[in-house]
């Protein structure tokens, strides 16, 4: 495996900027220091002027892999988020088949070793009558345990209180959620049907899956977790009202219900359905600005704990369909970090809590094994950004294989320029090296 010396690059890291140089071997930083000029490498990159992250870890991706390879595959998902400077992401179970027995579940994990450019986990999903099985997923070796409490298709909606409560209780791993009332969703979709028909305009979106239906699930997810003492992480949320069951009181080692924020809740609003249509219609909905900015505010101050994508592709052909029939959401992992870093460039966040929120936590969140930081020993996952090369996005930088992105024709002020996946150069400028894949990250948890 060939070494990689990166010199004088701004390292971000733990709550600091230091310029250094990195010396990589054998998958791992071997060493960080003032001056390693006198080290031999095989590779060797000039980061002056630049700043060096340690590689985004993407906790929520949908890379529709098997069964809807035509929105998008393992493999060229794994790549677009490669670009943009995610090294490693753990991806959901509402595949065909759908990821709930162990032998299907690991069948994801022997495709990904053969055509991910990134490092990868797969979540296990929870159905009304899978208990047994989900209690044989083995902490060390999987994410974690997704439960959809609201937006899925067949039995994967946990719809049975009963069978919601028994995971809870029983399951000692993390379980992550998608927490919406399907219930009041579907009241509300026929409330607007009854005027609309399925062409219902989009701007009515957060209306149906509503500020109630968000806070209803959420909140009672919670309460289950501390009726149970549940290790719980809800996802994607969207609502203001939501961050009142959150705590910043306490590290996040200590922390048992923990939270994410996904890039769109935090870059649009309500507001942005007249021009992008449902381009950027998610499940949860985008809501209000007030919403946006609270979110935001949350994950400033540590309420909500990592930052995420929920990257999903459709093609633009479902997406243009009438509202009941256009599937929600959208390609994200290209453009996650450097749209992190339009939000420092506005002076809205530091460069080291873009840092924490995207790599640190969620390492810290998921238990994950010597990754997110940059330390002497841990893998080399590594991201070399600089701050100050404007690009717009365009279809032919779009790497998704969907082909869109809710940021066309948006420039952004950031380019990443380099991406080391587990010690391989996988990103240099433009170009990809394909000759090594991610590789299976595991935990540091016990059964």
């Amino acid at each position: 495996m060939k070494s990689i010396l990166i010199t004088g690059a701004n390292i971000v890291n733990e709550g600091s900027i230091n310029q250094q140089d990195i010396l990589v071997e054998n998958g791992r930083i071997a060493k960080i220091g003032d001056d390693l000029s006198s080290h031999s490498a095989d590779i060797q990159i000039d980061g002056n002027g630049k700043h060096l992250f340690p590689g985004v870890i993407d906790d929520q991706v949908h890379f529709r892999e098997p069964g809807l390879t035509h929105k998008g595959e393992i493999y060229t998902e794994a790549k677009s988020g490669v670009a943009g400077g995610t090294t490693t992401y753990m991806e959901m179970p509402n595949t065909v088949p759908q990821a709930v027995t162990i032998p299907l579940l690991e069948e994801k994990y022997a495709r990904a070793k053969e055509v991910s450019l990134a490092n990868y986990s797969f979540f296990f999903g929870a159905t009304n009558d899978n208990l047994d099985e989900i209690l044989k997923v083995d902490p060390e070796n999987v994410c974690g345990v997704k439960v959809f409490q609201g937006s899925s298709t067949g039995n994967m909606l946990v719809d049975d209180q009963k069978a919601l409560e028994g995971i809870f209780e029983k399951c000692k791993m993390l379980i992550a959620t998608h927490s919406e009332n399907d219930e009041i969703i579907k009241a509300n979709l026929q409330s607007f049907k009854d005027v609309y028909g399925d062409d219902i305009p989009i701007k009515f979106h957060p209306k149906i899956r509503s500020e109630e239906a968000c806070y209803d699930a959420s909140s009672r997810a919670v309460a289950m977790a501390k009726k149970y003492g549940t290790k719980l992480h809800i996802l994607h949320i969207s609502t203001a009202k939501e961050l009142e069951l959150f705590d910043n009181s306490i590290p996040l080692e200590e922390k048992r219900i923990t939270s994410e924020a996904c890039i769109h809740h935090m870059w649009f609003s309500e507001e942005d359905y007249d021009k992008k249509g449902t381009l950027i219609k998610w499940n949860p909905a985008v809501k209000t600005a007030s919403d946006r900015e609270q979110i935001f505010q949350a994950m400033l101050d540590d309420r909500i704990d990592v930052v995420a994508t929920d990257h999903a592709p459709h093609t633009l052909e479902e997406k243009g369909q009438v509202y009941t029939k256009a599937p929600s959401g959208g390609p994200l992992n290209q453009h996650s970090l450097v749209a992190m870093l339009d939000f420092y460039h506005k002076g809205k966040i530091s460069l080291e809590k873009i840092a924490q929120k995207m790599c640190h936590n969620v390492a810290i969140l998921f238990e994950i094994k010597e990754r997110g930081f940059i330390r002497e020993g841990y893998f080399a996952d590594l991201v070399l950004v600089d701050l100050n090369d404007p690009w717009t996005v365009s279809k032919d930088n779009i790497l998704a294989k969907c082909g869109w992105s809710p940021f066309e024709g948006h420039e952004f002020k950031s380019k990443v320029t380099h991406t080391i996946v587990s010690g391989h150069l996988a990103f240099d400028n433009g170009q990809f090296d394909e000759s090594k894949k991610g590789e299976r990250i595991t935990f540091s948890r016990k059964s």
